[in-house]
């Protein structure tokens, strides 16, 4: 059986300002540093193999203090980087709700209806990040997988890996340092985790 954790990174500066971040960088804070350690003592005992990690840097730091905890090895990869949000990116949800709202509505609403200018459709990053967990996921064949990742993303390969598509996208919530697991099993993927945060109690 493969196994796949799914993480999402921990809080960062943008987090903190409500800002839209995409495909821009922006770094950890110093409680989603401390975020990423309880998530990476909490992984130490269940036998991952390899952390694939989005190469941007709030993601890739969160997957280097894990690594740093469970000693596994990290390949970074642009595939599983997050949505583009084009024009949004680096506004505020107040900014946007100024400027956008009919698109936000659609976005919060009906997702998958969801078009803005340079931003990546939810069918355009299903193509691009299940292209990639496919391939991850037969070169990994029975083995433990993390992967390191941000909201739309982390969604997105669940309900695909599930047979479940994008339509379900809005049903989904994921918290910073979240924790997920699908497991590969023979005749099913299976959901065994979902957003659990029980790692951070007395944050």
């Amino acid at each position: 059986m493969t196994k796949i954790y799914l993480i999402r990174h921990g809080q960062s500066e943008w987090n903190l300002l409500s800002k839209v971040q995409g495909q821009k960088d922006a770094n950890l804070t110093d409680l989603g540093r401390e975020q990423a350690r309880k998530l990476g003592e909490r992984l130490i005992d269940e036998d991952i193999d390899i952390i694939y990690s989005s190469d941007l840097s709030r993601a890739l730091e969160t997957a280097k203090i894990i690594s740093s905890i469970i000693n596994k090895p990290i390949v970074e990869s642009k595939e599983i980087r997050e949505i583009n949000f084009g024009i949004w990116e680096g506004l505020t949800l107040e900014e946007i709700l100024k400027k956008h709202k009919e698109q936000y509505l659609i976005w919060m609403k009906n997702p998958v209806q969801f078009k803005l200018e340079g931003a990546e459709t939810l069918e355009a990053l299903k193509d691009r990040v299940m292209n990639y967990v496919e391939k991850i996921i037969l070169e990994n064949k029975d083995k433990n997988i993390a992967i390191v990742s941000h909201n739309a993303t982390l969604k997105i390969i669940i309900l695909n890996l599930l047979g479940m598509g994008n339509a379900f996208y809005k049903n989904i919530s994921l918290h910073n340092v979240s924790l997920s697991i699908v497991e590969c099993r023979q005749y099913n993927n299976v959901l065994t985790l979902l957003n659990d945060t029980s790692h951070l109690k007395g944050l």
